[in-house]
């Protein structure tokens, strides 16, 4: 892709977020399910912080989790390329009586912008379930290092590469077994290996699309490899069985599935 297409591509993620961001901040508010039971909980395992920390909250959203951690008694530096986020996520704070949270509207695609932040400022980096709808993650991975202290890891979660991906479609059947009606809950996956960038929906009723860029696994941690991180843990967080789902292709019906993925990893 030349530059030319890069900056269009760039400025139309950035206005469809401009234009989904007042929506999502309605949706979310604190937190929805995902976020509350199965990211920000594997996230604060492999964050491993201890009191006092300095956290740098990378496409924070409307802050729920920056929040999260700044009453946990972390310094939190939270930042995101849309202005109505942060906009909402200064209003959240004020509103719900939050920790103090430092806001900032920085472009994670944009290397000078995340620097200017401070190197060697901040003991963790996080980021939320957003690189796979940037389009090019090498300038934040590679700020990575240079933004962290000594001894600081950078934890990130996204959607699943294998399992919640565009390449992917939800499965509901029904089998009669000797008299009994079972209902069986699947995932299809019908394509891998191939990077691609699809628009779609996060959130069912979000005013526009937005684009996912899939990655295979390979193609996401040999990029955190050549930006000299290392892999040090994961986990797989997915729902438990008890969970009573909201519609029949709710990812709760998948309890053996993990629809995200966290990963934790520090500079060589």
């Amino acid at each position: 892709m030349n530059q030319e297409n890069w900056d269009a591509l760039a400025n139309e993620v950035h206005d469809i977020w401009e234009g989904n961001a007042a929506f999502w901040d309605d949706y979310m508010q604190e937190g929805n399910d995902f976020q509350r039971l199965l990211i920000s909980p594997a996230v604060e395992r492999l964050l491993e912080l201890q009191a006092g920390e300095s956290i740098l909250d990378i496409a924070c959203g409307n802050g729920n989790f920056a929040r999260r951690l700044a009453n946990s008694g972390m310094h939190v530096t939270a930042v995101d390329f849309s202005e109505v986020f942060v906009e909402r996520a200064r209003a959240r704070g004020t509103a719900f009586g939050a920790g103090t949270v430092s806001y900032h509207v920085v472009d994670a695609t944009k290397r000078e912008q995340l620097l200017a932040l401070g190197k060697a400022s901040f003991n963790a980096l996080t980021c939320n379930m957003a690189l796979m709808d940037m389009a090019d993650i090498d300038p934040l991975l590679h700020s990575v290092p240079i933004l962290l202290k000594p001894g600081g890891r950078f934890v990130f979660s996204v959607s699943h590469p294998c399992f919640n991906s565009t390449g992917i479609t939800k499965l509901v059947e029904e089998e009669d077994r000797e008299g009994e009606l079972v209902t069986h809950y699947a995932v299809k996956v019908m394509r891998y290996l191939t990077p691609v960038a699809r628009k779609g929906l996060g959130v069912v009723g979000q005013p526009a699309a937005h684009y996912t860029f899939h990655r295979p696994l390979s193609m996401l941690l040999n990029a955190c490899f050549d930006a000299g991180l290392v892999l040090d843990r994961i986990e797989e967080p997915h729902f438990q069985a008890q969970r009573v789902p909201n519609r029949p292709f709710a990812w709760a019906n998948n309890d053996d599935i993990p629809p995200v993925l966290v990963a934790r990893l520090r500079p060589v």
